[in-house]
């Protein structure tokens, strides 16, 4: 069985465990997934299974995703992604994955776009502590200061942390446990937070750190 399923980040709550302990939880919306494509070495260079989450109106595909779709009897979905997994037997084309491929108490890594916060300072992007306040300055106060040296080399290294655009980028939070599971509703909670805003699409993997 795959280990994966493409979701929806519904939000964060709390759920209390056999004691009372609260625990903050985030809930996502797991499936129901569809297989619609395997790769194998032999016709792909590589092994993994494609999997389609999402449903949508049909105007809002194109016709190359309609006729990818229909070649298995898929309805119309939005999302596609790939598992690399060397485990495809028993997978087939058209099967529907559910949010009871996970087990409450398994530990997965979740995958997801952060938000996006526009244009940032050094301070914000990378915790820089500004220049000193003192001997009357006035506009250092949260300046990144001296780029590099002078004459030698003469030039900015590249990667250096500076000012720029913050977040949406790809992020994964590892190792975190799922608190509990609801095949009924495909939901499924995971223990603390996951990246990216509300509404937005999230991978569940099994956790590579075991």
């Amino acid at each position: 069985m795959l280990k994966g399923l493409i979701g929806r980040k519904i939000g964060m709550t709390q759920i209390f465990d056999e004691s009372g302990r609260a625990i903050p939880v985030t809930l996502i919306e797991a499936g129901p997934c569809f297989v619609s494509q395997i790769k194998t070495a032999e016709t792909d260079g590589y092994s993994a299974v494609q999997l389609a989450f999402g449903e949508v109106k049909p105007k809002r595909l194109s016709k190359a995703q309609l006729g990818h779709l229909k070649t298995n009897n898929l309805p119309p979905v939005r999302v596609l992604r790939e598992f690399r997994t060397k485990k495809i037997d028993g997978i087939n084309p058209g099967d529907e994955l559910k949010a009871s491929v996970f087990a409450e108490g398994e530990f997965v890594d979740v995958i997801g776009t952060s938000k996006g916060k526009g244009f940032a300072g050094a301070m914000k992007r990378h915790g820089f502590g500004g220049g000193p306040i003192s001997h009357g300055q006035s506009d250092r106060q949260r300046s990144p200061g001296s780029s590099g040296s002078g004459t030698t080399p003469g030039r900015v290294f590249k990667g250096k942390r500076r000012p720029g655009h913050m977040g949406d980028v790809q992020v994964t939070s590892s190792h975190i446990r799922v608190a509990m599971v609801d095949p009924e509703r495909n939901l499924i909670a995971v223990q603390g937070s996951v990246p990216g805003a509300k509404g937005g699409t999230v991978i569940i993997k099994e956790a590579r750190k075991q």
